[in-house]
């Protein structure tokens, strides 16, 4: 009888093994190969269609030196905090609204805010821009209302940045607020029904109990959208119509981007992987400093 057991043990096994590999076979070569091949060239000068030299490291020495990776770095940066932060707070208004038991339709709303998630992003970047138009465009038609002037947003830094951040900020922050809104509604209502009790006003019900009923999906929402927001690549690329180079002023050059300009557009293979793995631990650092920043608000707490 036990032998019996033990095979039957080693059938399941084997048949949980075969079941799982489809994923690890996925994994080992499209996950970790590309990354690994990725390094291997990062040390050659590598041409595509030429030879392969062995440089050690001097792409990554060429990156440091060149100015075109930090002003990519500063581009990334400044869309991702302008995108990031307003989007996760508007996201977490959202989801509040959409918590409360006596909202009217609140299917309909909860299916309405996903609607930008899946809208394709060329179509989005078109709308936008035609929104962003420097002489047709809602946002200085509304401005001129001010006595501000018809702003070329395309044509400098910061107005680019703004405009990128409020197109990612219109397609995600949805997509948060759900998430946001499942992990509410785990909450105990007996907490809610406690602290209403005790006198506690909305707001405080919202700081003592909420928040910390979902600080663990706030560590997850900030973490990916993080890595999202530093490897963004599409919006600045339809925004700058279609220029790889990043516009005039590489005001659309993102760290992706700077580096698929650098692989099809230069053919500079091996410095385009020393870019990728640049992108790599600037992802990592940032990870790792929301984690740190989290886990230090939550002792506090």
């Amino acid at each position: 009888m036990a032998r019996k057991k033990s095979n039957l043990y080693k059938g399941e096994g084997l048949l949980a093994f075969f079941a799982v590999s489809p994923f690890y076979f996925l994994f080992l070569t499209f996950g970790l190969f590309p990354i690994g091949y990725s390094i291997y060239i990062a040390f050659f000068d590598w041409d595509l269609l030429g030879e392969h030299t062995f440089n050690g490291i001097e792409n990554f020495r060429t990156l440091l030196a060149d100015e075109r990776f930090w002003i990519a770095l500063r581009n990334t940066l400044s869309i991702w905090l302008l995108s990031t932060v307003p989007q996760l707070l508007a996201a977490l208004g959202i989801a509040s609204i959409l918590n409360k038991n006596k909202l009217r339709f609140s299917g309909f709303w909860r299916a309405s805010v996903l609607v930008p998630n899946i809208t394709s992003t060329v179509a989005v970047a078109v709308v936008f821009s035609s929104i962003f138009g420097r002489d047709f465009g809602m946002v200085n038609y509304v401005l001129g209302w001010f006595g501000v002037d018809n702003i070329d947003w395309a044509s400098r830094a910061w107005s680019s940045h703004l405009e990128i951040a409020v197109m990612v900020m219109w397609r995600w922050t949805g997509y948060n607020a759900l998430i946001y809104l499942a992990s509410m509604q785990a909450i105990p209502k007996e907490l809610y029904e406690a602290a209403e009790l005790d006198g506690a006003t909305a707001w405080q019900q919202f700081k003592y109990v909420t928040l910390p009923g979902i600080r663990n999906t706030m560590i997850f929402t900030i973490t990916v959208s993080t890595i999202g927001g530093l490897q963004i690549f599409g919006e600045p690329l339809i925004v700058g119509g279609g220029n790889l180079n990043g516009g005039d002023a590489r005001q659309f050059s993102t760290l992706t981007l700077f580096l698929y300009e650098q692989a099809f557009l230069e053919f500079k293979f091996g410095y385009a992987a020393a870019i990728g793995i640049a992108i790599l631990f600037v992802v990592i650092f940032f990870a790792l400093l929301n984690s740190w920043m989290t886990s230090k608000i939550a002792k506090d707490d």
